[in-house]
């Protein structure tokens, strides 16, 4: 629907029918939590919640954004583009044209555009709702102004915008996911080569669901506990003599705990172990079917809970309602401290699973989660 609405909208803000829209979805990651940042491995697949971009042509050098979330819009002429010019919702549209510019792109005779964003991905839900934003803004530019960016390239600029221009210090995953994706299909991302594959899951003939159990609990990547976690990732690396903790081995976390503090051996413990999980879903998926990693997606919740210590009250609970209902396997996903919890659910059991998830948040007084599921889906593209 949001390819209607991104281009009624532009039509009402601007006057005038779009040039092309231009659509990216979110993602869930399957499993593979705070390794992107470690040079390690991930498996998100983008999902059937999408933001679309509209995008017309103008006839100076001024780029305007304007979105269905904000009563007003954001304009900022080409030469003016730097990651202290944008603040706010802005940052991730208009980050993405000043990371292009960055990254090679010559924008000297460029015209500037107006653009009108719409989202179905739920905002602050650990979705990366705003890795769709710069994935299909980047698509749009790239397209619109011939810059011939591949897809691995267009991943980078996004994860530039984030980290330079919205100040969120996260890796490559989201972009590349958002990207990359396929039906029924997720990336297996090395992120330290960058080389990804797209591996089918086979959710559809096992007749699995992933459902989502959006918390309703917000967090912001920008500041706090996720800064946090990468500072003692850092540690831990540093005092283990290595690049980074891609290079530790679950063989080596025994040396590990005689070098460092509990609470540094703890993280890099996660993070080790989470390494190993993806590589072994991978691997399981391969030999035995989607049905046969359940006790994998648990293994890292409990790693993320108690390692880690990025999961909530209300995580938690999601987490172990979906497992006492009937789940395969259960955990939270993204970056912690609200976000949504995902669990692997055989179709017929969906309605019981959402149920009790409903009736065990009511009988804790939390917040009425929102559940829904997900489909692996295409990654972004050209609508209209």
């Amino acid at each position: 629907m949001t390819v209607a609405d991104a281009a009624h909208g532009f039509a009402e803000w601007f006057g005038r029918r779009p040039a092309g829209v231009w659509s990216a979805p979110g993602r869930v990651n399957l499993i593979g939590e705070h390794t992107d940042y470690n040079d390690g491995f991930v498996f998100p697949f983008a999902i059937d919640r999408r933001t679309s971009v509209a995008l017309g042509d103008r006839d100076d050098r001024v780029v305007r954004v304007a979105t269905s979330h904000e009563p007003e819009a954001v304009e900022i002429h080409l030469d003016a583009l730097a990651p202290d010019a944008v603040s706010g919702w802005a940052a991730y549209p208009l980050g993405v044209a000043w990371a292009l510019r960055e990254s090679g792109a010559d924008l000297d005779l460029a015209r500037g555009v107006d653009l009108y964003i719409a989202s179905d991905v739920p905002i602050g839900a650990g979705l990366s709702s705003s890795a769709a934003i710069e994935c299909a803004v980047a698509l749009a530019l790239d397209e619109h102004w011939g810059l011939g960016f591949d897809r691995p390239a267009l991943a980078k600029v996004g994860r530039l915008a984030e980290n330079r221009v919205v100040g969120a210090p996260t890796g490559i995953m989201d972009q590349t996911a958002s990207l990359l994706g396929a039906v029924d299909s997720a990336v297996f991302l090395d992120c330290r080569s960058l080389d990804a594959d797209v591996i089918p899951l086979g959710f559809d003939a096992e007749g699995l669901s992933l459902v989502v159990v959006d918390t309703r609990v917000t967090h912001a990547h920008a500041s706090g506990g996720y800064a946090a976690r990468r500072a003692s990732c850092e540690a831990g690396a540093r005092g283990l003599g290595v690049e980074s903790l891609r290079d530790v081995r679950v063989d080596d976390l025994a040396r590990a705990a005689e070098v460092l503090d509990d609470e540094t051996f703890r993280r890099v413990r996660h993070v080790v172990t989470e390494n190993q999980r993806v590589l072994d879903t991978v691997r399981t998926l391969r030999e035995r079917g989607a049905g046969a990693i359940g006790a994998l997606l648990d293994a890292s919740h409990v790693s993320m809970r108690d390692d880690f210590e990025i999961s909530v009250p209300e995580l938690d609970l999601a987490v172990s309602t979906a497992q006492s209902s009937g789940a395969i396997g259960a955990r939270m996903t993204g970056g912690g401290f609200g976000g949504s919890a995902i669990a692997l659910v055989p179709d017929a059991l969906v309605p019981d699973v959402t149920r009790a998830v409903a009736a065990a948040f009511a009988d804790h007084g939390y917040r009425e989660p929102v559940v829904f599921t997900v489909r692996a889906s295409e990654g972004a593209r050209r609508d209209a």
